[in-house]
């Protein structure tokens, strides 16, 4: 997928976050958590959420611009 979209959405359907092209200033949580390093000008998608506890989260990814193609999401928790 060439342009992800990453939104979370909470247990009603709300979104809680969404990112269409990561923010550079990451870079240090990516370090932290052992997560691998984006290119710069890449348009992945990247978020930082602190989500309360006793709720269900959904992660989706589409096409920014309706593109298709395959994703892979991973999660951190971050100390």
């Amino acid at each position: 997928l060439a342009d992800p979209k990453l939104e979370i959405r909470d247990d009603q359907g709300a979104f809680v976050a969404v990112n269409d092209d990561w923010d550079a200033a990451l870079r240090s949580t990516f370090a932290q958590v052992g997560a691998f390093d984006l290119l710069d000008g890449s348009h992945d998608a990247a978020l930082v959420v602190t989500l309360p506890a006793g709720k269900a989260y959904t992660a989706q990814v589409s096409g920014a611009n309706g593109g298709t193609g395959e994703a892979l999401v991973e999660i951190y928790a971050v100390p």
